[in-house]
């Protein structure tokens, strides 16, 4: 016979269970409607904010938490109505990096100088404030630099030895590449041509003021077919999605004396949405993918409901945990972009695994 005490017992054990399993756990997907999410933590307000694509027009917003499950909407931290302002639509990709008692908002938008009225003018631009919720404030009224072609989806890396580098995408926009993709997809009478996207980096200056040096070429989707990285980067063209093969939303980070670069390819509205990664000894490179990619991608071939992952950043939480943020799409929410966090492994080899994509209740 059962007794009253042994089923509180039993009703504490489990609850105690239950808490220390769900407490390495996100609810996956977050009730938070982003693209390209990226989380920092604030020692100072001890919390977690996070900041990604959408939520207000020509603009950002920002959400909050103590324990990466619960969010709470900031509101508005960032509107391109103000005296600074250089971009004009599509805000894309916010990374916020807090030095010196400031916070920093890198992002990408459309410049409004545009005398050859292109379709995608994109570049990166930073603003500040003195608090994670902002406001930000534009600094200068300009771009950070002018490559000379649409650029994306900022990402800086603080170095050891104090240097700064920015990590970008060329966009595909009037880059056609020729390619044994681009021809076989002309022969199959698909495209005329493949449009790429690449990955550059350079260095930057320590008070963002500018970049040092030229940008160099660090990654690109493959030339050849029988290249490894081919099949999984090529699926938006294979499929018959669109003439574009893209190398975007860099994320880069250092472990074991080791450069970790991690990437997305594939159309970011389409369901092959993937990340991969490569490896260097410099963060300027040279780097070599892993053959291991695509280390996250849809499930919903294997019976999940989730797809279109990508354009993911890393977060190491109180604890220590290093978790993967990235966006994604399930057959419930539909269109819909939505974060996802889990948790990214490093095994002993160096190898990357990102324990997902997950659904948790």
């Amino acid at each position: 016979m059962i007794t009253k005490n042994l089923c509180l017992s039993l009703l504490i054990g489990c609850w105690l269970l239950l808490f220390s399993t769900s407490k390495a756990q996100s609810n996956n997907p977050l009730d938070v409607a982003f693209g390209d999410p990226f989380v920092l933590y604030d020692e100072e307000t001890d919390a977690y904010y996070m900041y990604g694509t959408g939520g207000v027009e020509n603009g950002f917003v920002a959400y909050s938490s103590k324990d990466l499950k619960k969010w709470e909407h900031r509101g508005t931290v960032y509107i391109a109505q103000q005296d600074k302002s250089w971009g004009t639509k599509d805000f894309w990709a916010p990374e916020v990096y807090k030095r010196g008692g400031k916070y920093y908002l890198f992002y990408s938008a459309h410049w409004k100088e545009n005398p050859n009225d292109e379709l995608e003018n994109y570049r990166i631009g930073i603003a500040t404030s003195t608090n994670p919720t902002g406001p930000f404030i534009d600094l200068t009224g300009r771009p950070l630099f002018d490559p000379g072609y649409p650029i994306i989806d900022g990402n800086v890396y603080f170095a050891e030895d104090g240097r700064l580098y920015l990590y970008y995408s060329r966009c595909c926009y009037k880059n056609p590449v020729q390619s044994e993709i681009a021809a076989w997809a002309k022969q199959q009478g698909m495209f005329d041509e493949i449009e790429e996207s690449w990955i550059y980096g350079v260095e930057l200056a320590s008070d963002f003021s500018h970049v040092i040096g030229e940008p160099k070429l660090l990654l690109r989707p493959p030339v050849s077919r029988d290249d490894k990285q081919s099949e999984w980067e090529s699926r938006s063209v294979t499929s018959g999605e669109v003439n574009r093969r893209w190398t975007e939303g860099s994320y880069l980070f250092k472990h074991n004396n080791l450069y970790y670069m991690m990437y997305s390819a594939n159309h970011f509205g389409g369901e092959n949405y993937a990340v991969g990664y490569a490896t260097a000894s410099h963060p300027l490179g040279p780097f070599e993918k892993s053959a291991t990619n695509p280390i996250l991608q849809k499930n919903i071939s294997n019976g999940g409901i989730v797809s279109g992952t990508g354009h993911n950043s890393l977060l190491r939480d109180k604890e220590g945990k290093v978790w993967c943020v990235y966006h994604g799409r399930t057959t419930k929410t539909g269109s819909q972009r939505l974060v996802f966090l889990d948790e990214l492994k490093i095994l002993p080899n160096g190898q990357l695994i990102v324990d997902g994509p997950t659904v948790k209740p």
